[in-house]
């Protein structure tokens, strides 16, 4: 298996296991592609020109407008926890972008790595394909929202939960845009595709406790989610790793994210 690739974008850093530098190049070829449409840092992307009303939305290219749609499409699923504009009404769809460019990386990892398995990390977001090694399952550590260098839980990804993302307020500060008052300063999903986990972990931390039980109802993803009062929710499917997270960090009593169960 090849080594460990990294490069920066998106103002973050991704990292590759298993590919090789051919590979690892299309991957940041990917990368830099959704940046260059999405990006509002950047003055000369789509996105800027829609923000600074020197493009209509409706003139953009079609691609642009099929992850507009998408982002809506999130925004009703998840009753509004989850929106594609900012506060001030600009479109921002960084919320969607970045697992879109981790899951086209896939693909191209798919192609190119054969029967071997990789790891793509990207921001807290990781997707993976086949074993670390032999029997052994990729595993993505989630650390203490408290303590960034407390190790809180251990979630192992196999077929088909494939893809773990983790949104909080710990390392980037207030960067999400809450529709209620604080309630959870981490939550980490497990899901069978990263746009799903990383939408959903960004919409968990938005809202509040009910739209936390409403996500995870039926959303068919397994969910940790830490409470500002240090209380550790979790979906029954995670209990394991949650109980394990709330003993090493103190939390308060551990609760069930899941309306359904």
């Amino acid at each position: 298996m090849s080594g460990v690739a990294t490069f920066e974008t998106m103002g973050t850093v991704v990292s590759l296991r298993g590919a090789t530098q051919e590979a690892a190049d299309a991957v940041r070829a990917v990368f830099a592609g959704y940046d260059h449409r999405y990006s509002l840092y950047d003055p000369s992307s789509v996105l800027s020109r829609v923000a600074d009303g020197a493009l209509r939305l409706a003139d953009t290219p079609s691609e642009v407008r099929d992850v507009y749609a998408l982002a809506l499409d999130w925004r009703e699923r998840t009753g509004g926890a989850f929106t594609p504009h900012r506060p001030d009404g600009v479109v921002d769809l960084s919320g969607v972008v970045k697992a879109l460019a981790i899951r086209d990386a896939g693909a191209v990892l798919d192609v190119t790595s054969g029967s071997g398995g990789w790891m793509i990390s990207a921001g807290g977001d990781v997707l993976v394909r086949g074993h670390h090694r032999a029997d052994e399952p990729w595993s993505v550590g989630v650390v203490d929202p408290s303590r960034r260098d407390t190790v809180v839980g251990i979630v192992r990804l196999e077929a088909p939960r494939r893809a773990v993302a983790t949104s909080g307020t710990a390392e980037r500060g207030e960067h999400i845009w809450r529709r209620a008052a604080p309630t959870f300063v981490q939550a980490t999903v497990i899901a069978d595709d990263i746009v799903t986990a990383d939408v959903l972990a960004t919409a968990v931390v938005a809202g509040d406790e009910d739209d936390l039980r409403r996500l995870t109802s039926d959303a068919g993803v397994e969910v940790l989610a830490f409470g500002a009062d240090g209380t550790v929710w979790a979906t029954p499917g995670a209990s394991d790793t949650v109980r394990q997270a709330a003993r090493q960090a103190g939390a308060a009593p551990l609760r069930r994210a899941s309306s359904a169960s």
